[in-house]
């Protein structure tokens, strides 16, 4: 490699630095509210809950109080590294049986039967009890305040709303009461209220007071009357009476029930973490995707990266081709590992990745290329698009907003996907939002709640909020490690970031994108770690993601060899790209990701957040 870097990367904004504290996220009200929780004396989980309540009232688009969270902290007390899965599991009815039964060969992208248990409120409750200081109305008021009284409508969800107003029209009324305000598609910047949410959350507070002045007995109260109370009747009611038109073109009733969520609760556990020259990269296990970025690292250590340029074609090239090997794997061997064996040390060994180094060539590989690991393990036939379609007809976390094409498939081990089928319910797909933030003490915390979109499925008209959709996630093929069962985690696309230098919690980072997630996380960090680039330099910089592999989302297609570019890199860049044979899309400058980052040295407290889409702000001082 010989690509040098630019001395002077382009960046868009200052990299936020002080002593005090950081809050970084994708929507600027939501970091207003970390921070303003800080300056009120919370820490930086106090601070992380109150953001997450009010993401979920300012981005309904891109996730809710139905969808499902992990977490990773770094709580000074404790002096280590933990996660926290808030991932809801499948219901105890939800069998490949049931849904076979069902003509599916698929879980729907929307709709109930899509649903697993609600992850988020739960967590956020431990997270609060466990690690935070606060009572439960400091960090919900100033969700039930936006909820009630209204905020300024982002761009991006008024058009969302746009792109599902004819389902929401013909199928689910329930949410064309909330979303369709007056019967019209609100517009951008209008001020716009859910008050049946501000109405669910004021009861639960209402309730949790009622328990007296203690914090904790106030916690475990809300919680009661989320997973045993008001809330779980509602849900259970609504997936047992209501048959909901979801992406198979046809009407279903769910199998999620009041039981399978009073059954439920968010777990701690140790990371799965890899070793990067000064770094210790921490992530969630195997029953999420984080480890392919682990297993992208570990790949990428046999490549000279120091001092290459990130923009240009050898850098962009190797990474790709490694991603497509950890991307691979992953479709293979991952899965819940209360259900399955997944050979986690092996995935992550040197041994292992140095002989799957080997694979990466001069050229771009065509072939999904999973390695080899007796007794684990199982590869299913590939899904690709026929024809022409746009990216709005699946259901899961988005790309960017192009026409998909695909060259004529011929392949007996190739599932072709006709746009008939995929197009015959409106769907339209969700995404996420993030945040990272770290208080004065040192405390850290990471996160990247979604699901529950307000496309999901219905609006369940007592609580002003729908289900989430990650069952999609699960495969309907028996043996599969990622296959259905019922109380199994699917294997989410959700992946906060931390990272250790030289043995100290030093950075906190992730972006929304579904599968694109570790490809723009993986970004972030080689160009701050190998560039020397800092935290808001290494986001603002060109960007890019494959699509050569299995998406996550119904219909689960792949696009092998496309390779989708910011036009900000350069015509040399692309050319060549395209001689080494990848086949190159060329999207807008700023497309790709929605990235935020912060990190501590000493006293010192640094955030950024991505400036694509004009929503996500960093705050400190």
């Amino acid at each position: 490699m010989v690509s040098k870097i630019n001395p002077n990367p382009f960046t868009t904004r200052p990299e936020i630095e002080g002593t005090f504290g950081v809050v970084t996220s994708t929507h600027w009200i939501a970091t207003a509210v970390g921070m303003a929780t800080l300056e009120k004396g919370g820490n930086a989980f106090d601070a992380a809950v109150a953001t997450a309540f009010t993401l979920q009232v300012v981005e309904p688009h891109l996730n809710g109080p139905g969808g499902d969270v992990p977490v990773i902290v770094h709580d000074v007390r404790k002096g280590k590294i933990e996660v926290i899965c808030g991932q809801g599991p499948a219901p105890a009815a939800a069998t490949i049986a049931h849904y076979r039964g069902l003509g599916l060969d698929l879980v729907p992208g929307t709709g109930l039967l899509a649903a697993c248990v609600p992850g988020m409120f739960e967590t956020w409750m431990l997270l609060l009890r466990d690690y935070g200081t606060m009572h439960l109305a400091d960090v919900l008021a100033p969700a039930i305040s936006y909820a009630r009284n209204g905020h300024p409508l982002v761009e991006r969800a008024s058009a969302t709303i746009g792109m599902v107003e004819h389902l929401f029209r013909e199928h689910w009324p329930t949410s064309a009461a909330i979303y369709l305000p007056g019967g019209e598609v609100p517009k951008p910047g209008a001020m716009f209220s859910n008050r049946t949410l501000a109405d669910t959350y004021a009861r639960i507070l209402r309730e949790a007071e009622s328990a007296g002045g203690d914090r904790i007995k106030q916690i475990e109260h809300a919680r009661k009357m989320w997973s045993h109370g008001f809330v779980a009747e509602a849900i259970d009611k609504f997936c047992r009476t209501q048959d909901v038109m979801d992406t198979s073109g046809e009407a279903h009733r769910g199998v999620l029930t009041a039981d399978d969520m009073a059954r439920w609760q968010p777990t701690i556990e140790a990371p799965a973490t890899l070793e990067y020259g000064r770094y210790t990269v921490c992530k969630g296990g195997f029953w999420s995707q984080g480890p392919v970025m682990l297993q992208q690292l570990a790949l990428l250590r046999g490549f000279g990266l120091d001092g290459v340029d990130p923009a240009s074609a050898e850098f962009i090239h190797t990474v790709v081709e490694c991603a497509k090997l950890a991307y691979a794997d992953r479709e293979t061997f991952y899965g819940d590992p209360k259900f399955v064996e997944v050979p986690g040390e092996t995935l992550l060994s040197e041994a292992y990745n140095a002989e799957r180094r080997k694979l990466v060539g001069e050229m771009a590989s065509l072939e999904q290329r999973p390695g080899t690991i007796k007794g684990f393990g199982k590869q299913l036939p590939l899904r690709v698009p026929a024809g022409a379609r746009t990216v709005a007809a699946g259901a899961g976390e988005p790309t960017v907003g192009k026409i998909w094409t695909h060259d004529d498939v011929h392949d007996p081990s190739v599932i072709v996907i006709e746009d008939a089928k995929l197009d015959s319910a409106g769907a339209m797909r969700g995404d996420t939002v993030h945040f990272d933030i770290i208080d004065q003490a040192g405390n850290m915390v990471s996160s990247t709640p979604s699901g529950g979109w307000l496309q999901s499925s219905p609006t369940i008209p007592e609580l002003g909020f729908c289900l989430g959709s990650r069952a999609q996630q699960f495969w309907l093929d028996e043996g599969h490690p990622a296959s259905l069962a019922p109380g199994k985690r699917p294997r989410t696309t959700l992946t906060p970031t931390m990272a250790l230098r030289d043995g100290e919690p030093y950075l906190a980072w992730g972006s929304p994108g579904g599968d694109q997630q570790d490809q723009w996380t993986a970004q972030f960090f080689l160009r701050h770690v190998h560039a020397k680039m800092n935290l808001q330099e290494a986001i603002d910089a060109p960007a890019w993601h494959s699509e050569h592999f299995p998406a996550s989302f119904w219909p689960r297609e792949a696009r092998p060899g496309v390779l989708v570019v910011e036009g900000r890199l350069s015509a040399d860049t692309i050319k060549e790209l395209r001689r080494r044979g990848h086949k190159v899309e060329v999207e807008a400058d700023w497309s790709e990701g929605r990235l935020t980052a912060a990190s501590r040295v000493g006293n010192r407290r640094r955030a950024a957040a991505n400036p694509r889409g004009m929503q996500g702000y960093a705050a400190g001082r």
